[in-house]
Parts: structure tokens; C-alpha cells; sequence
């Protein structure tokens, strides 16, 4: 990977209350005017959260669903099993709870099984259960058959959802296709006036409980502000769906994680207790890395229920047992994953696959839900797009891509349109499916439709936002950037590049010695840290060693390891 220095804009005179380094972060990410920078660096809940009834349909839906509560019709929560489907489950659960409405369950569907979106047995079987109101999060607005039969079973169905609405016709005179439902809330339907279009399926929700209590709230016994407290299913949500965190959702996920730091839930508490997370210090970070890969782990091995239960119980009793439930669920997938590219490694290293411009390996036993984490490693260690297939539990072959920083996946399935019976997806992911026929000769297809292709990593030019010295890491440097967090899509963590570091040591940390410490001196003789997570001293350049000059590209950050702050940098790359 090859860096360059972002440009700098002139700063302008609105913003000569910021520092230079604040002012270039800023116009960086598309902040250019000071009432644009002030609600950016100080996100403000009544006054940055949208009017929710701005939303079309959502008069409607908040009116049907108080009819439903006040007459107790019994309502089904049908949602998503991912990391943004299953806290927006939370989120409506608790809403019914806090206003005594009892008669309703929440239904998440097998990944495996039943796959993404509605189908027609679940609803079946809603039916039988007497259900006469159903309402989707995070899916249903591409289920138009599905929700035509709910409808003529006799339940209405408000579909809550995010993703973008089928749509018809020739390319540039395309019209959307929406569900026959009783009531759609997404942002992204053609006539919706709705700010925020880019807000996550727990945001969309969200939305419809904030109408709901605007309008109804008082009527329950519900204090003004209480929906507060769902914020912290929100920011999670926001943060693991990589919605950009500008506008609403910025708002969103800063008083998420300002919940999550006091959240009374018991299982989270108990959650974070056994990740030996410091609930005061949860940072985007911590729920990138622990609680996201654990909430879509248990939809990945069958059983999306643990994730549910562990996020909405208020048992102090299950709460360690969900806990330990999660966990050993996340673990399972770990040790899953782990055997499959085991297994691959293997299996690759008996092929010739070193003049093929990507990689495609299958078995029929193999999940397609796990084969997206296990395409990101090989991508990444082979250096080549990998496609990945397995049978889902209709026995139709689908797979996963992943570029891990190679040529575009999509661009690949672009170019070999015939090879697939469906696909999807963007640049860096993708997903699809074969016909049982076509199977035989997807390797042939792809390797051709790749070459020619560019690789993004022969000629990528990453931005780092400055070139600073060791002498320039200090706590005044860190404290400006932390104004902009919580980081994520559309607001990266500020990357810096530092030349000519002068190396002290070089050692390695954790139980399997997979972690990297570097200490560094500056010109005055202190000591700057820095680490590098699941990069082995082995495999570190080998010019990287006691003083030696080195460059290397950095985020800065704060280690709360032992209670203890310590500013550190986070190694980035070695260059």
C-alpha cells in the first residue's frame, strides 16, 4: 500500500476557534461550515434527531399500532438475525414491555434454514398463532409475495426496513416495487421526505416507537425522553451496520454509547464482565470487535436467540447464562471458522491456484452463512479475490466474496453475469448464488471475467490525514482528535504517518505471542509505545528491528488496560 498526504483546505476564518489539526479533520470529512462543525463536535438528542412523523407512513403505522395494544391484538416482531435486526428487535420488545402490552413474540428466523426476509411457513404459522399484526425490522422490503399472503391471512403488516425497495423498468427509468403492506416506514422510498436516508433498521424502528410515544406515551404512564434508554440497541446497531455517521446517525451513536457506559441491562453488564470490558470506557471500537462479531455469531451457528436473550433480559439470575451461552456460541464459530480454512489451506496447497487470478472452492457440506469470515482470511493471505460456496438449508448453492483489498468482487460478477443465478454486493463483498449445473465451471468463469482487472493494492494510494513526528504524540494531539469520535463510515479515525521513528524494542505480548509491542524514543529521550493486534514479532519487516529508523502509519489512542490511561499508537502499517 502506497500513502499520500491529504490535502489541506484553507481554514476558514468561521473556524479560528478550532486548532489547524481540528480544522483539517473537519473539512476532511465534508464539514465546511461552523454550525455544520458545531452540531458535528457536539451532538445535541432534541436538537439533531429528526421529527419522526416526517416519515411517510409513520402517522398510520403509529396509529395501527395503537390499536393493536389498546384492543390486545396479538402482534409478531419479525426481524433481521444480524447485528442490526436483532437489537431493533430489543428495541420494539422493550417498548411493549415499558407500556404493559404483553401479547406479542418476537420471531428472529434461522439463518441457515430459512434465510434472509420473510417467508411464507414462518407466516403460517404466526397465523395459527392467532397473530393479526406483523411488523418487520431490518427486512421485508423486497418480500412482496410474503407480505401479500400475511395480508390475506388476515394481518396487517408494517414492514420497518432500510434496505433499498426493488424496483423495475429500464436502466434510468426504473420504478420502485414496494410490498402490499398496511404501512412501510423506510427512509429510502420514492416520496418519503424523511432527513436522515441513510439510517440503519434499528433506527427505522426507533423512529416508530419516538412517534409512538410523542403521540401515545403519556396515555401508558411513559415520562417524555424515556425511548432514551433504547439508544444503546441503537448505536449498536448504527456502528455494526456501517451506516455513515454523519447526520442523525452521528447523533444516534454518540448517545449510544453515552447509554451503553450506564446501561442497566443485566446481560450486557454481565457480558462485559466476562470480556473484562470497563463499561465507563466503551468506545465504537469495543463494539466492533467483542459485541458485533458475537451478536452475528449466533445467527452464523443456528441459534440467534442467544444474542436476543442476552440483550433483552432483565434477569440478573440468566444474565451470567446468557452470557456464557453467547460466548461459548462465539467460540464454536471461531473454532468453525478456523478448521474450514485449515481445511482450505489444504486443499489449495494440492492445486495449482498460483496463475489464477482469484480463488473458488466449495463443498456442499459447507455453510454459506460462516463462508464470508472464512473468505475475508484467504483473501487476505492469498493475496486474490476468493469466492466461497456451500449449500443453505433449501439446498441451493450460495456463497460469499470477499476482495480483502484486491480487485472489486463485483466487478468480477459484473463481468460473468451468466456464471450466477443471482449476486450482489459492492467492491470489497458480495454474495450469490449457482444453479447446481453452473457449479462446475464458476472457477473457469471467474478467473476469466478477473484478469485484466486492476488490483487495487498494485496501484492504491491511501490518505493520511498528517505526517507527524513522535515528538507531536501527546495527550493535547489526542484529546483534539477524540472530538470527532465515535469514527466509523464516513468518519474514519484520523491516520497519521510518522518517518523516521527511532526503534528501542521489540517484543511480543499476549498468551499466544500474536501481538507486537514496539517502544520507540523520540529527540528528547521519551518513550512512545506502540502496538500491532495479531501481528506476530516473525512476521513484522525485517528491517524493523532495535535502532533502526522506521516509518509507519498510526492511529492514536488511549489503552485503559489496568485502569491504568496510556497513550499509545496503534501500528497501522509498517512502510
Amino acid at each position: 500500500m502506497r500513502y499520500a498526504l491529504r490535502e489541506r483546505p484553507a481554514k476558514p476564518e468561521s473556524f479560528s476557534a478550532f486548532s489547524d489539526t481540528l480544522s483539517a479533520l473537519l473539512l476532511s470529512r465534508g464539514v465546511l461550515t461552523i454550525s455544520d462543525a458545531e452540531a458535528f463536535l457536539s451532538p445535541d438528542y432534541d436538537r439533531h434527531i429528526h421529527d419522526p412523523f416526517l416519515m411517510r407512513d409513520m402517522d398510520r403505522a403509529v396509529e395501527r399500532l395503537y390499536k393493536a395494544v389498546k384492543s390486545g391484538e396479538r402482534t409478531v416482531i419479525f426481524s433481521d438475525y444480524d447485528a442490526d435486526g436483532i437489537p431493533g428487535a430489543v428495541v420494539l420488545h422493550d417498548a411493549f414491555k415499558k407500556i404493559g402490552y404483553t401479547n406479542f413474540e418476537n420471531y428472529i428466523p434461522h439463518r441457515h434454514d430459512e434465510g434472509f426476509g420473510l417467508n411464507l411457513p414462518a407466516i403460517e404459522g404466526f397465523k395459527e398463532r392467532g397473530a393479526t399484526l406483523l411488523i418487520t425490522i431490518d427486512c421485508g422490503i423486497g418480500n412482496l409475495d410474503e407480505v401479500a399472503h400475511a395480508q390475506k391471512l388476515g394481518m396487517d403488516v408494517i414492514v420497518t426496513d432500510h434496505h433499498m425497495p426493488l424496483s423495475h423498468g429500464a436502466t434510468g427509468e426504473a420504478h420502485e416495487t414496494l410490498p402490499p403492506a398496511f404501512a412501510i416506514l423506510n427512509p429510502k422510498v420514492e416520496g418519503c421526505s424523511y432527513p436522515e436516508k441513510m439510517l440503519c433498521g434499528s433506527g427505522v424502528i426507533f423512529k416508530l416507537v419516538q412517534a409512538f410515544l410523542k403521540r401515545h406515551g403519556a396515555e401508558f404512564g411513559v415520562n417524555p425522553g424515556w425511548e432514551k434508554w433504547l439508544l444503546d440497541m441503537v448505536g449498536i446497531a448504527t456502528l455494526s451496520d456501517m451506516v455513515p455517521l454523519t447526520g442523525e446517525n452521528r447523533t444516534l451513536a454518540y448517545y449510544g454509547l453515552k447509554v451503553l457506559k450506564k446501561t442497566p441491562r443485566a446481560g450486557l453488564s454481565k457480558l462485559f464482565e466476562k470480556l473484562r470490558v470497563k463499561r465507563e470506557h466503551i468506545s465504537e471500537d469495543d463494539i466492533g470487535f467483542t459485541l458485533t462479531p458475537r451478536i452475528n455469531a449466533a445467527s452464523r451457528m443456528g441459534a440467534p436467540d442467544a444474542a436476543f436473550n442476552l440483550l433483552s433480559t432483565e434477569d440478573e439470575a440468566l444474565a451470567g447464562a446468557y452470557a456464557d451461552a453467547l460466548e461459548h456460541v462465539n467460540n464454536e464459530r471461531k473454532g468453525t471458522v478456523a478448521s474450514l480454512v485449515k481445511e482450505i489451506r489444504k486443499a489449495l496447497s494440492e492445486r495449482n491456484i498460483e496463475d489464477k487470478q482469484v480463488i473458488v472452492i466449495g463443498n456442499p457440506l459447507w455453510r454459506p452463512s460462516l463462508l464470508g469470515l472464512v473468505a475475508n482470511t484467504l483473501a487476505e493471505e492469498y493475496g486474490k479475490p476468493a469466492f466461497l460456496w456451500g449449500r443453505d438449508g433449501d439446498n441451493k448453492i450460495k456463497g460469499s466474496a470477499r476482495s480483502g483489498g484486491n480487485a472489486s468482487v463485483l466487478s468480477i460478477m459484473q463481468r460473468a453475469p451468466e456464471a450466477f443465478a443471482h449476486y450482489g454486493g459492492h467492491a470489497a463483498s458480495g454474495g450469490f448464488e449457482v444453479a447446481d449445473d453452473a457449479i462446475h465451471f464458476l472457477e473457469e468463469k471467474l478467473d476469466k471475467a478477473a484478469q485484466g482487472l486492476a488490483f487495487a493494492k498494485d496501484d492504491a494510494r491511501e490518505l493520511v490525514d498528517a505526517h507527524i513526528s513522535l515528538e507531536d504524540v501527546s495527550w493535547n494531539l489526542y484529546r483534539e482528535i477524540e472530538k470527532l469520535s465515535p469514527y466509523g463510515t464516513g468518519n474514519p479515525k484520523p491516520l497519521f504517518l510518522i518517518k523516521g521513528a527511532l526503534v528501542d524494542s521489540v517484543k511480543s505480548f499476549g498468551k499466544e505471542g500474536n501481538h507486537t509491542e514496539i517502544s520507540f524514543r523520540d529527540l528528547n529521550g521519551r518513550k512512545v509505545t506502540a502496538i500491532q493486534f495479531f501481528a506476530p514479532k516473525e512476521s513484522l519487516p525485517k528491517h524493523v528491528a532495535p535502532q533502526a529508523l522506521i516509518d509507519l502509519v498510526v492511529h492514536l489512542e488511549k489503552s485503559t488496560f489496568k485502569n491504568y490511561p496510556e497513550l499509545r499508537l496503534r501500528i497501522v502499517d509498517i512502510i
